[in-house]
């Protein structure tokens, strides 16, 4: 009978839309060794049906309590399939973006912590400046300017960006914190892996947010 595979690397990449994890996520899967799967969410999207989106996408704020059930299943159903990739031998890198200003309260990513338990996870936040995010948001792929929320030039700064700017580190227990406008996506890859080759003594942000209740 075969051994089971030693169970695959995972790096969760959490931040604010349009503060870069999709870069990061592409130069991981170009340029660290073996097979890295992106289970982010954009390609979880893609698998929601279309009435139910923006499914983990979801805004901070209440923005569509009817879905907000559905919410913690979908989060579920995500790190199960991660867990599942991990322990067949894959890497996996999860571009998200975590927050929990729904209506009513849901401790998603502490659960979603304890789906990953005994499993090599590191948990990045990713930072941004909000002007440089503000300018990101005027600058989308054609056929995506729906999905994000945007401000002209010299006006107030809309709630929602705020709003994630605020929730999407919170509570801020991460094991590396990557700025996106200081390092390109290469070298936040690269600090990616001195991270992974040399990983900090102690228990990790995914264990320690597992014990929360």
């Amino acid at each position: 009978m075969n051994a089971a595979p030693a169970p695959g690397q995972i790096v969760i990449l959490n931040g604010a839309p349009r503060s870069g994890k999709s870069s990061v996520a592409e130069a991981i899967q170009q340029s660290f060794d073996g097979v890295w799967m992106n289970l982010g969410v954009d390609s979880w999207g893609m698998a929601t049906p279309a009435r139910y989106r923006p499914g983990i996408g979801l805004r901070p704020g209440g923005e569509r309590p009817e879905l907000e059930p559905l919410v913690p299943v979908l989060y579920a159903a995500l790190y199960e399939g991660i867990a599942a990739n991990s322990r067949c031998g894959l890497n996996v890198v999860v571009d998200i973006g975590h927050h929990d200003h729904y209506s009513q309260p849901l401790g998603i990513l502490p659960d979603c912590a304890r789906r990953l338990a005994g499993l090599p996870v590191l948990f990045v936040g990713v930072r941004c400046p909000l002007d440089v995010i503000l300018e990101r948001r005027s600058h989308v792929h054609p056929g995506r300017e729906s999905l994000y929320v945007t401000a002209p030039a010299g006006a107030a700064v809309p709630a929602p960006i705020l709003l994630w700017q605020q929730a999407v580190h919170e509570p801020g227990i991460y094991d590396l914190e990557i700025d996106t406008e200081a390092l390109d996506p290469a070298a936040c890859a690269a600090k990616i892996r001195a991270r992974l080759d040399a990983p900090a003594p102690g228990p990790s942000a995914f264990e320690r947010l597992a014990a929360q209740r």
